[in-house]
């Protein structure tokens, strides 16, 4: 996971940092990313500007938000910041309130991080590797844990005899470089594990430009505050609550697929 690393340096890591609310939490997250020189503060204002315009969608499992906004003018380097908070704070989630951890990514481009996500992705679906996230008692320890080796991806079906993939399913969050990566990266998992990876693709986006893609999709995935903002694209829309579950994403692609 050294991706992983690479954009968390032990100076973006704050633990046990109190915030009186969720705008706070992501002050402090960004606080860091421009302590290190990869933003400026007005990306810190963009990242609360998301959250007041889209809802608190970043929220992408219990106890966890990721904090981003659009690549900007506002981000000099592609970097990430991690706040474990003392007390968690309510950030309006329906079912992943409180928050006790909040990730922030500042990115210069919509593809330089997918990997690190990635692994970021799989690493917050483990209980194990999220009990230990949560134990470390030093930013190092934390660091240590997040460059553990790479745990091997989940054991795909026998490739169909098929080359070209025939299906394409969106993930969708507001600016299309964060939590719509958690989310393919969940769904890619569950594909592998299907065997159906070489008949559906999976696209992470924006809310912008699913709807214009929408024709192109099987189904779209998103959150329930981004499905409003969608509103009818002409397909189906399916929330999933716990973008890192695989269960659950497990379960909403049987019911896109009667399965």
């Amino acid at each position: 996971m050294d991706e992983l690393i690479d954009l968390l340096p032990v100076e973006s890591v704050r633990l046990d940092a109190r915030a009186a609310d969720w705008r706070e939490a992501i002050a402090i997250a960004g606080g860091l990313m421009v302590e290190a020189g990869r933003t400026t503060a007005e990306y810190t204002a963009e990242m609360i500007a998301s959250v007041e315009e889209n809802g608190p969608y970043i929220v992408v499992a219990p106890g966890v938000a990721f904090a981003h906004a659009r690549p900007s003018p506002a981000v000099r380097a592609t970097g990430m910041s991690w706040v474990r908070l003392a007390e968690p704070v309510a950030f309006g989630h329906a079912t992943n309130d409180p928050v006790t951890l909040v990730v922030a990514l500042a990115a210069t481009d919509s593809g330089a991080h997918t990997s690190a996500m990635a692994s970021l992705a799989r690493l917050l679906g483990d209980p194990a590797a999220t009990a230990a996230l949560a134990a470390a008692p030093t930013p190092e320890a934390l660091r240590a844990v997040l460059g553990g080796d790479e745990r091997p991806a989940p054991a795909a079906g026998k490739p169909p005899a098929a080359g070209p993939s025939l299906h394409k399913i969106l993930t969708v969050c507001g600016n299309g470089v964060g939590t719509s990566l958690f989310l393919k990266n969940t769904l890619e998992q569950v594909l592998d594990r299907w065997g159906w990876s070489a008949y559906v693709t999976v696209e992470a986006t924006d809310t912008i430009s699913a709807k214009g893609k929408a024709s192109e999709a099987v189904a779209l995935l998103t959150s329930r505050e981004i499905a409003r903002t969608l509103g009818d694209v002409g397909r189906p829309v399916k929330v999933v609550q716990d973008f890192t579950s695989t269960a659950e994403v497990d379960a909403v692609l049987r019911d896109t697929y009667d399965v």
